[in-house]
Formats: structure tokens, sequence, C-alpha cells
């Protein structure tokens, strides 16, 4: 098993690490990452290279470029911004790439396809929360609670918009036929995915609107449970 992984893993190696070094260098400069965040970056943009090959970078810079423009579209959008001007933070970054890049790593180890899978749909979760987030609260004054229907601010811990759920959705596709295209999943496989990665984003509302809003979890921890909600339902559903 390792044997037959390690020859195509020695031989990404030479194009893998610049060009993560690159990638992790790119976002900072960009600000879409803090320090922490670019040293986070390389910790799982380097799995994600040996373990998915040059398909599961390119799906790593799409949910980089569609969350960056979706927070600048954001900020140019609204007086104020939640996040850092810095860009994100190694926690915020490992709770949105660390389960895609576990996947890919299982996938790398094992040979096993199948977890390119949940390593999509955990990237198209992840494009989906920010941008439905991100672009809701730059398109729409109010929410509504996913638990409640209650009205609320935008940007209110569980408060979904038409608007931004629509963008959310877009995203999630814009992830899962990428998945398609690059040659990693099936059409029945990146439909699964997209389909994962939007009712993650749902569970994400709810998470936020039931545990985060009273503080009993963290932003982040919200966002890693979402990824992992989104591949494990699509794993599940690939194998059915």
């Amino acid at each position: 098993m390792y044997a037959t992984w390690l020859n195509p893993v020695v031989s990404r190696w030479f194009w893998a690490l610049p060009v993560t070094l690159a990638f992790a260098a790119l976002a900072y400069v960009l600000r879409g990452v803090d320090r922490s965040g670019a040293a986070a970056g390389v910790a799982v943009a380097l799995p994600i290279c040996l373990g998915a090959g040059p398909a599961g970078f390119l799906l790593l810079f799409t949910l980089f470029a569609l969350t960056w423009l979706a927070t600048r579209f954001g900020r140019h959008r609204r007086a104020s911004s939640a996040e850092p001007r810095e860009g994100r933070t190694a926690s915020q970054v490992m709770a949105n790439v660390g389960v895609a890049a576990a996947a890919a790593t299982l996938a790398g180890l094992t040979g096993n396809s199948q977890l390119y899978l949940p390593m999509v749909a955990a990237f198209a979760e992840a494009a989906a929360d920010t941008a439905s987030s991100e672009c809701g609260q730059g398109l729409s004054s109010h929410a509504r609670l996913i638990t409640t229907g209650e009205r609320v601010p935008a940007g209110t811990d569980g408060g979904v918009s038409v608007a931004g759920s629509l963008v959310g959705v877009a995203a999630a596709a814009v992830l899962g036929m990428l998945g398609h295209a690059t040659g990693l999943l099936s059409w029945r496989t990146a439909a699964i995915a997209t389909g994962s990665g939007i009712i993650g984003m749902a569970a994400d509302s709810v998470l936020g609107a039931v545990f985060e809003r009273r503080q009993l979890l963290s932003n982040d921890q919200v966002n890693l449970l979402s990824t992992l909600i989104a591949a494990g339902l699509a794993f599940g559903l690939g194998r059915a």
C-alpha cells in the first residue's frame, strides 16, 4: 500500500512544495490570510497537492479565489466587517480546509479514489458558507434565523437570506463541477458533492443559531463541524 503511494508522492514533491509556498505567499500578499494563516495554508495545501495532485490544488485555489472575492465584495457593500483586514488566521484556515486536507491525505495513503468525493464536498461547503455569509451581508440588510424564521440583522449567527443562499448554492456548484472537470469525480458524485456542500452550508447556519449564538461553540468549531458533515454525507451517499 505505502509503496504504491510512495512513487507518485515523491514525484509530486518537486512541484508541490514550491507551488504550495508560492500559494501561501500570494494569499498573504492579498491579505487573504495573516502570517499564521499562511503557515497553516502550507500545512493544508501540501497534503492536498500530494494526495490529490494538480486537481486538488486547483480546487483549493478556486476555493481561495471565490472566498477572497466574496469577502472583498461584502466589505465593499457594507461599512464594516467582522473579519480582520489582515485575513484569516491559522485556526480559520484549518477549520475550513482541514477536513479536505485529511481526506486528500487518506486518499493518497490508501489509493482509494472514493475519498476524493468527501474532499470535494468539504471544499464545496467551505465555499458555499463563506460566499453566502459575505455576499448575503453585502446584498441584504436583514436575514431570517434558520431555526425560527425570526428577522435579524444580516451577519447574525444562524441568519440566512435568499440572496446569500443563492450565492452559496452557486459557489458549491462551482466546486462540485470542478471536481468533475478535473477528473476526480463522475457527474453523479459531482452532484453528490455539490448537494452535500449545500446541506453542510445549511448545517452551519443551524449550528450557528443553536450553539454559536449561545457561545457553546466558536465560529471555527462550527465551520469545522459543517465541513465534516458535508464530507461525511458525501462519503455515505457515494457508497450507497
